[in-house]
């Protein structure tokens, strides 16, 4: 697709499969957004938006819906799409792949429950932060986007 920022460096001979992702922006009264702390093996932290890769039949509203449960415990549903981008990753279960990330404001819609996947964390940060704290370009950008599309 014409017109999509593509973030990450491919590494040389590698194959990326396409894998559409959706994630989504859940902002609060106070201006903080949720973000996913996920600790890796080794005890350090990375940042991501909550969100992850369509499963089959899913669309993409609902697998961020889905995933935004899984990694946070919060109940949401898709509002407004607000940005497209292209992240190459070397995803540790699947290979490289390029996400094909579509971003939607997200509405909460229930109490919280407990977060599924046990290496994730639900934090909130006020955007700027969330965005350089993002360990995906793709996801940095779109905060700041979404951020820009708030004030505009």
């Amino acid at each position: 697709m014409s017109g999509v920022p593509q973030f990450g460096e491919a590494i040389p001979g590698t194959v990326y499969r396409d894998r559409p992702s959706a994630f989504g922006v859940l902002v609060r009264d106070d201006g903080r957004i949720a973000v996913a702390r996920i600790t890796r093996e080794d005890g350090s932290h990375d940042h991501d938006l909550p969100g992850g890769a369509l499963d089959p039949g899913e669309s993409e509203a609902e697998a961020m819906a889905r995933e935004f449960r899984e990694e946070t415990g919060l109940s949401v549903e898709a509002g407004a799409e607000f940005a497209r981008a292209n992240q190459l990753v070397q995803n540790h279960t699947s290979g490289p792949v390029n996400n094909l990330c579509v971003f939607f404001e997200a509405c909460e819609t229930g109490p919280a429950g407990a977060v599924e996947e046990p290496d994730h964390e639900l934090v909130w940060m006020a955007p700027e932060e969330a965005a350089q704290a993002m360990y995906k370009g793709a996801a940095g950008w779109a905060i700041r986007r979404w951020l820009a599309g708030r004030e505009g």
